[in-house]
Protein backbone atom coordinates (compact mmCIF):
# COMPACT_ATOMS: atom_id res chain seq x y z
CA UNK A 1 0.00 0.00 0.00
CA UNK A 2 2.89 2.67 0.51
CA UNK A 3 4.54 1.86 -2.65
CA UNK A 4 1.13 2.46 -4.38
CA UNK A 5 0.28 5.69 -2.36
CA UNK A 6 4.42 6.79 -2.82
CA UNK A 7 4.06 5.92 -6.70
CA UNK A 8 0.64 8.52 -7.26
CA UNK A 9 2.21 10.87 -4.35
CA UNK A 10 5.70 11.47 -4.59
CA UNK A 11 6.56 13.69 -7.82
CA UNK A 12 10.69 13.49 -9.21
CA UNK A 13 11.42 17.05 -7.72
CA UNK A 14 10.37 16.03 -4.39
CA UNK A 15 13.12 13.48 -4.73
CA UNK A 16 15.41 16.64 -4.96
CA UNK A 17 14.54 17.57 -1.80
CA UNK A 18 15.14 15.65 1.58
CA UNK A 19 12.52 17.61 3.45
CA UNK A 20 10.14 17.41 0.87
CA UNK A 21 10.43 13.90 0.49
CA UNK A 22 10.17 13.38 4.47
CA UNK A 23 6.80 15.34 4.39
CA UNK A 24 5.66 13.42 1.31
CA UNK A 25 6.62 10.01 3.46
CA UNK A 26 4.84 11.30 6.72
CA UNK A 27 1.34 12.17 4.66
CA UNK A 28 1.28 8.72 3.18
CA UNK A 29 2.00 7.03 6.24
CA UNK A 30 -1.07 9.48 7.58
CA UNK A 31 -3.27 8.63 5.02
CA UNK A 32 -2.88 4.49 4.58
CA UNK A 33 -3.03 4.77 8.64
CA UNK A 34 -6.26 6.22 8.35
CA UNK A 35 -7.78 3.84 5.58
CA UNK A 36 -6.22 0.68 7.22
CA UNK A 37 -7.72 1.72 11.01
CA UNK A 38 -10.89 2.31 10.05
CA UNK A 39 -11.06 -0.71 8.04
CA UNK A 40 -9.70 -2.59 11.51
CA UNK A 41 -12.33 -0.55 14.03
CA UNK A 42 -15.40 -2.07 11.01
CA UNK A 43 -13.76 -5.50 11.11
CA UNK A 44 -13.27 -5.88 15.05
CA UNK A 45 -17.14 -4.16 15.35
CA UNK A 46 -18.28 -7.38 13.66
CA UNK A 47 -15.75 -9.52 15.79
CA UNK A 48 -17.26 -7.65 18.95
CA UNK A 49 -20.58 -8.49 18.37
CA UNK A 50 -20.26 -11.65 17.14
CA UNK A 51 -18.17 -13.01 20.21
CA UNK A 52 -19.52 -10.36 23.00
CA UNK A 53 -16.02 -10.26 24.23
CA UNK A 54 -15.40 -6.04 25.82
CA UNK A 55 -11.47 -6.40 25.12
CA UNK A 56 -12.38 -7.16 21.86
CA UNK A 57 -15.05 -4.10 21.61
CA UNK A 58 -12.51 -2.08 23.06
CA UNK A 59 -9.57 -2.78 20.88
CA UNK A 60 -12.04 -1.88 18.10
CA UNK A 61 -12.70 1.65 19.61
CA UNK A 62 -9.15 1.59 19.54
CA UNK A 63 -8.42 1.24 16.33
CA UNK A 64 -11.44 4.00 15.80
CA UNK A 65 -8.93 6.38 17.97
CA UNK A 66 -5.78 5.34 16.04
CA UNK A 67 -7.59 6.87 12.71
CA UNK A 68 -7.85 9.79 14.62
CA UNK A 69 -4.43 9.86 15.79
CA UNK A 70 -3.36 9.11 12.08
CA UNK A 71 -4.91 12.26 11.13
CA UNK A 72 -3.27 13.81 13.76
CA UNK A 73 0.13 13.22 12.52
CA UNK A 74 -1.26 13.52 8.78
CA UNK A 75 -2.38 17.31 9.81
CA UNK A 76 1.41 17.56 11.98
CA UNK A 77 3.27 16.96 9.30
CA UNK A 78 1.00 19.21 6.76
CA UNK A 79 1.43 21.59 9.68
CA UNK A 80 5.19 21.53 9.97
CA UNK A 81 5.89 21.58 6.05
CA UNK A 82 4.52 25.18 5.85
CA UNK A 83 7.44 27.84 4.61
CA UNK A 84 8.25 30.33 7.81
CA UNK A 85 7.01 33.93 7.97
CA UNK A 86 7.39 37.13 9.74
CA UNK A 87 5.27 35.55 12.94
CA UNK A 88 7.44 32.39 12.63
CA UNK A 89 10.90 33.27 11.32
CA UNK A 90 12.57 29.67 12.03
CA UNK A 91 9.50 27.91 10.20
CA UNK A 92 6.72 25.50 11.98
CA UNK A 93 9.09 21.98 11.90
CA UNK A 94 7.88 21.78 16.06
CA UNK A 95 4.01 21.38 14.74
CA UNK A 96 5.51 17.69 14.02
CA UNK A 97 6.79 17.22 17.39
CA UNK A 98 3.05 18.45 18.58
CA UNK A 99 1.75 16.12 17.03
CA UNK A 100 3.60 13.36 18.22
CA UNK A 101 2.88 14.36 21.61
CA UNK A 102 -1.09 14.32 20.74
CA UNK A 103 -0.90 10.48 19.51
CA UNK A 104 0.78 9.41 22.71
CA UNK A 105 -1.51 10.96 24.82
CA UNK A 106 -4.51 9.76 22.45
CA UNK A 107 -2.98 6.33 23.50
CA UNK A 108 -2.49 6.75 27.17
CA UNK A 109 -6.15 7.90 27.35
CA UNK A 110 -7.50 4.96 25.41
CA UNK A 111 -5.36 2.43 27.88
CA UNK A 112 -6.92 4.10 30.84
CA UNK A 113 -10.23 4.10 29.36
CA UNK A 114 -9.72 0.54 28.38
CA UNK A 115 -8.46 -0.12 32.10
CA UNK A 116 -11.64 1.45 33.25
CA UNK A 117 -14.44 -0.50 31.84
CA UNK A 118 -12.07 -3.67 32.31
CA UNK A 119 -12.16 -2.93 35.80
CA UNK A 120 -16.35 -2.38 35.66
CA UNK A 121 -16.31 -5.90 33.70
CA UNK A 122 -14.71 -7.81 36.61
CA UNK A 123 -17.62 -7.04 38.77
CA UNK A 124 -19.95 -7.90 36.37
CA UNK A 125 -18.13 -10.57 33.75
CA UNK A 126 -20.23 -11.55 30.47
CA UNK A 127 -19.28 -15.10 28.73
CA UNK A 128 -17.32 -14.48 25.62
CA UNK A 129 -18.66 -16.24 22.51
CA UNK A 130 -15.96 -18.38 20.48
CA UNK A 131 -16.82 -18.02 16.97
CA UNK A 132 -14.05 -18.82 14.14
CA UNK A 133 -15.00 -15.70 11.88
CA UNK A 134 -14.22 -13.62 14.71
CA UNK A 135 -11.12 -15.29 15.16
CA UNK A 136 -10.49 -14.99 11.62
CA UNK A 137 -11.00 -11.22 11.86
CA UNK A 138 -8.68 -10.75 14.97
CA UNK A 139 -6.02 -12.71 13.03
CA UNK A 140 -6.46 -10.75 10.41
CA UNK A 141 -6.61 -7.15 11.93
CA UNK A 142 -2.98 -8.19 14.03
CA UNK A 143 -1.33 -8.51 10.67
CA UNK A 144 -2.76 -5.21 9.38
CA UNK A 145 -1.30 -4.02 12.70
CA UNK A 146 1.95 -5.63 12.49
CA UNK A 147 2.44 -4.43 8.93
CA UNK A 148 1.26 -0.35 9.98
CA UNK A 149 4.50 -0.83 12.57
CA UNK A 150 6.70 -2.17 10.42
CA UNK A 151 6.57 0.82 7.74
CA UNK A 152 5.83 3.32 10.85
CA UNK A 153 8.82 2.07 12.33
CA UNK A 154 10.94 2.01 9.30
CA UNK A 155 10.20 5.33 7.71
CA UNK A 156 9.78 6.60 11.55
CA UNK A 157 13.23 5.80 11.99
CA UNK A 158 14.77 6.26 8.55
CA UNK A 159 13.92 10.08 8.21
CA UNK A 160 13.79 10.76 12.45
CA UNK A 161 10.23 11.21 13.06
CA UNK A 162 8.75 11.15 16.35
CA UNK A 163 5.25 11.30 15.13
CA UNK A 164 5.60 7.95 13.15
CA UNK A 165 7.79 6.09 15.52
CA UNK A 166 4.60 6.91 18.37
CA UNK A 167 2.49 5.91 16.21
CA UNK A 168 4.62 2.49 15.26
CA UNK A 169 4.33 1.99 19.11
CA UNK A 170 0.39 2.57 19.10
CA UNK A 171 0.66 -0.41 15.99
CA UNK A 172 2.87 -2.80 18.07
CA UNK A 173 0.90 -2.35 21.31
CA UNK A 174 -2.24 -3.03 19.84
CA UNK A 175 -0.80 -6.51 17.57
CA UNK A 176 -0.25 -7.41 21.12
CA UNK A 177 -3.59 -6.13 22.77
CA UNK A 178 -5.82 -8.14 19.71
CA UNK A 179 -3.00 -11.35 20.58
CA UNK A 180 -4.39 -11.33 23.75
CA UNK A 181 -7.62 -11.02 23.32
CA UNK A 182 -7.88 -13.89 20.57
CA UNK A 183 -5.88 -15.59 23.71
CA UNK A 184 -8.97 -15.06 26.24
CA UNK A 185 -11.38 -16.39 23.94
CA UNK A 186 -8.90 -19.74 23.75
CA UNK A 187 -8.70 -20.12 27.14
CA UNK A 188 -12.29 -19.60 27.62
CA UNK A 189 -13.55 -21.89 25.08
CA UNK A 190 -11.12 -24.98 26.35
CA UNK A 191 -11.13 -24.59 30.31
CA UNK A 192 -14.41 -22.38 30.54
CA UNK A 193 -11.89 -19.67 32.50
CA UNK A 194 -13.29 -16.26 31.75
CA UNK A 195 -10.28 -13.85 31.85
CA UNK A 196 -11.52 -11.28 29.42
CA UNK A 197 -11.72 -8.70 32.22
CA UNK A 198 -8.10 -9.57 33.13
CA UNK A 199 -6.70 -9.50 30.16
CA UNK A 200 -8.36 -5.89 29.58
CA UNK A 201 -6.75 -4.93 32.65
CA UNK A 202 -3.03 -6.16 31.89
CA UNK A 203 -3.55 -4.41 28.29
CA UNK A 204 -4.84 -1.45 29.41
CA UNK A 205 -1.43 -0.95 31.95
CA UNK A 206 0.87 -2.40 28.64
CA UNK A 207 -0.48 0.29 26.10
CA UNK A 208 -0.81 3.46 28.65
CA UNK A 209 3.20 2.61 29.33
CA UNK A 210 3.79 2.20 25.84
CA UNK A 211 1.72 5.91 25.35
CA UNK A 212 3.75 7.23 28.43
CA UNK A 213 7.48 6.39 26.49
CA UNK A 214 5.99 7.87 23.63
CA UNK A 215 5.44 11.19 25.57
CA UNK A 216 8.74 11.03 27.01
CA UNK A 217 9.92 10.41 23.17
CA UNK A 218 8.32 13.20 21.68
CA UNK A 219 8.46 16.18 24.71
CA UNK A 220 11.90 15.65 24.97
CA UNK A 221 12.96 17.41 21.47
CA UNK A 222 10.39 19.89 22.45
CA UNK A 223 12.27 20.46 25.36
CA UNK A 224 15.95 20.46 23.79
CA UNK A 225 17.91 17.38 23.48
CA UNK A 226 21.81 16.98 22.76
CA UNK A 227 22.42 16.54 19.05
CA UNK A 228 23.52 12.90 17.39
CA UNK A 229 27.20 12.38 18.17
CA UNK A 230 27.43 11.66 14.37
CA UNK A 231 26.38 15.15 13.61
CA UNK A 232 28.35 16.71 15.86
CA UNK A 233 31.31 14.69 14.31
CA UNK A 234 30.05 16.21 10.65
CA UNK A 235 29.82 19.53 12.04
CA UNK A 236 33.25 19.70 13.62
CA UNK A 237 34.98 17.76 10.28
CA UNK A 238 33.45 20.81 7.91
CA UNK A 239 34.85 23.36 10.38
CA UNK A 240 38.28 22.17 10.49
CA UNK A 241 38.78 21.11 6.77
CA UNK A 242 40.99 23.99 6.02
CA UNK A 243 44.19 26.13 6.74
CA UNK A 244 42.71 28.47 9.31
CA UNK A 245 40.60 26.81 11.83
CA UNK A 246 43.04 25.03 14.46
CA UNK A 247 40.23 24.16 17.00
CA UNK A 248 36.29 24.46 17.84
CA UNK A 249 34.33 24.52 20.55
CA UNK A 250 31.19 25.51 22.64
CA UNK A 251 28.66 24.27 19.72
CA UNK A 252 25.37 24.91 20.38
CA UNK A 253 22.53 23.25 17.85
CA UNK A 254 19.16 24.74 17.70
CA UNK A 255 16.41 22.58 16.57
CA UNK A 256 13.42 24.10 15.43
CA UNK A 257 11.84 20.61 14.13
CA UNK A 258 13.40 17.89 11.81
CA UNK A 259 15.14 19.54 8.71
CA UNK A 260 15.48 23.35 10.79
CA UNK A 261 18.55 23.63 12.40
CA UNK A 262 20.16 26.49 13.05
CA UNK A 263 23.86 26.85 15.05
CA UNK A 264 26.77 28.97 16.50
CA UNK A 265 30.11 27.45 17.29
CA UNK A 266 33.50 29.02 17.91
CA UNK A 267 36.48 28.80 15.92
CA UNK A 268 39.74 29.21 17.16
CA UNK A 269 42.11 31.13 14.63
CA UNK A 270 45.84 32.19 14.88
CA UNK A 271 45.65 35.28 16.25
CA UNK A 272 48.66 36.83 13.91
CA UNK A 273 46.39 35.34 10.79
CA UNK A 274 45.16 38.22 8.41
CA UNK A 275 41.63 38.63 9.28
CA UNK A 276 40.28 39.38 5.74
CA UNK A 277 41.45 35.65 4.63
CA UNK A 278 40.20 34.11 7.49
CA UNK A 279 36.61 35.75 7.74
CA UNK A 280 36.18 34.58 4.11
CA UNK A 281 37.21 31.45 5.02
CA UNK A 282 34.59 31.53 7.94
CA UNK A 283 32.02 32.38 5.09
CA UNK A 284 33.00 29.36 3.19
CA UNK A 285 32.18 27.50 5.86
CA UNK A 286 28.95 28.82 6.86
CA UNK A 287 27.61 27.94 2.90
CA UNK A 288 29.18 24.82 3.28
CA UNK A 289 27.47 23.64 6.35
CA UNK A 290 24.30 25.18 4.56
CA UNK A 291 24.95 23.10 1.17
CA UNK A 292 25.60 19.64 3.29
CA UNK A 293 23.99 19.62 6.18
CA UNK A 294 21.30 22.13 5.23
CA UNK A 295 21.94 23.76 8.57
CA UNK A 296 22.40 27.67 9.46
CA UNK A 297 25.64 28.49 10.96
CA UNK A 298 26.34 31.84 13.00
CA UNK A 299 30.93 31.31 13.61
CA UNK A 300 32.40 33.50 16.35
CA UNK A 301 36.00 33.25 15.82
CA UNK A 302 38.08 33.05 18.73
CA UNK A 303 41.28 34.91 17.86
CA UNK A 304 43.87 32.14 19.88
CA UNK A 305 47.98 32.80 20.33
CA UNK A 306 50.25 30.12 18.72
CA UNK A 307 53.64 29.46 18.60
CA UNK A 308 54.37 30.93 22.01
CA UNK A 309 56.41 28.39 24.06
CA UNK A 310 55.96 29.58 27.59
CA UNK A 311 52.27 30.06 26.85
CA UNK A 312 52.00 26.58 24.86
CA UNK A 313 53.78 25.53 28.61
CA UNK A 314 51.69 27.15 30.80
CA UNK A 315 48.41 25.93 28.70
CA UNK A 316 49.85 22.40 28.80
CA UNK A 317 50.54 22.29 32.89
CA UNK A 318 46.98 23.36 32.89
CA UNK A 319 45.25 20.88 31.07
CA UNK A 320 47.35 18.37 33.25
CA UNK A 321 46.11 19.80 36.27
CA UNK A 322 42.10 19.54 34.69
CA UNK A 323 42.95 16.36 33.44
CA UNK A 324 43.86 15.08 36.85
CA UNK A 325 40.21 16.16 38.12
CA UNK A 326 38.13 14.66 35.68
CA UNK A 327 38.99 13.23 32.05
CA UNK A 328 35.43 14.96 31.47
CA UNK A 329 36.65 18.67 31.96
CA UNK A 330 38.01 20.39 29.30
CA UNK A 331 39.63 24.24 28.84
CA UNK A 332 39.12 26.43 25.92
CA UNK A 333 39.64 30.75 25.35
CA UNK A 334 42.65 30.07 26.76
CA UNK A 335 44.59 33.86 27.35
CA UNK A 336 47.94 34.89 30.08
CA UNK A 337 48.01 38.46 31.17
CA UNK A 338 51.41 39.41 32.80
CA UNK A 339 51.87 42.31 35.54
CA UNK A 340 54.65 43.37 37.44
CA UNK A 341 53.63 41.42 40.82
CA UNK A 342 51.37 38.32 39.41
CA UNK A 343 50.02 36.62 36.14
CA UNK A 344 46.56 35.52 35.55
CA UNK A 345 45.47 32.60 33.53
CA UNK A 346 41.98 33.27 32.21
CA UNK A 347 39.88 30.50 30.55
CA UNK A 348 36.87 28.92 30.41
CA UNK A 349 36.48 24.96 31.87
CA UNK A 350 33.82 22.54 30.86
CA UNK A 351 32.58 20.91 33.07
CA UNK A 352 29.87 17.90 32.45
CA UNK A 353 26.00 18.32 33.48
CA UNK A 354 26.36 14.86 35.92
CA UNK A 355 29.83 16.22 37.55
CA UNK A 356 29.47 16.05 41.20
CA UNK A 357 32.02 18.68 41.78
CA UNK A 358 29.99 21.92 42.31
CA UNK A 359 30.94 24.59 39.95
CA UNK A 360 32.80 27.31 42.59
CA UNK A 361 34.28 23.62 44.21
CA UNK A 362 36.22 23.55 40.42
CA UNK A 363 37.09 27.05 40.50
CA UNK A 364 38.65 26.45 43.99
CA UNK A 365 40.62 23.35 43.32
CA UNK A 366 42.31 24.30 40.20
CA UNK A 367 42.94 28.08 41.41
CA UNK A 368 44.91 25.99 44.08
CA UNK A 369 46.46 23.22 42.09
CA UNK A 370 47.59 25.87 39.46
CA UNK A 371 49.57 27.76 42.31
CA UNK A 372 50.74 24.51 44.21
CA UNK A 373 52.06 23.55 40.32
CA UNK A 374 53.12 27.07 38.99
CA UNK A 375 54.18 29.28 42.03
CA UNK A 376 51.69 31.66 43.95
CA UNK A 377 51.84 34.92 41.88
CA UNK A 378 50.05 32.93 39.42
CA UNK A 379 46.13 33.50 39.51
CA UNK A 380 43.09 32.13 37.80
CA UNK A 381 40.33 33.57 36.40
CA UNK A 382 37.48 30.94 35.55
CA UNK A 383 34.39 31.12 33.63
CA UNK A 384 32.69 27.50 34.23
CA UNK A 385 30.43 26.42 30.85
CA UNK A 386 28.45 23.23 30.56
CA UNK A 387 28.44 21.52 27.36
CA UNK A 388 25.64 21.71 25.03
CA UNK A 389 26.62 18.16 23.04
Amino acid sequence: MIKILSYFLIKEKDKESPESLRTKFGTICGIAGIFLNLCLFILKIIAGNITGAVSVKSDAFNSLSDAGSSLVALLGFKLASQKPDKDHPFGHGRFEYISGLVVAMIICLMGFELGKESVLKLFNPEAPVFDVTAIIILVISMLIKLYMFIYNKQIGKKYSSPTLVATATDCISDTFATGATILTLVIYTIWGINVDAYCGIILSLLIFKAGFGAIKDTISPLLGTPPEKELVEKIEKIVMDNNVVIGVHDLIIHDYGPGRRMISIHAEIPLDGDLATMHDCIDNIEKRLYDELSIHAVIHMDPVCCGDEEIDKLKQDLIEIIISLSQGFSIHDFRVVKGPSHTNLIFDVVVPMDSKISDENVKNIISKKVQDKMGENVYCVIQVDKPYI
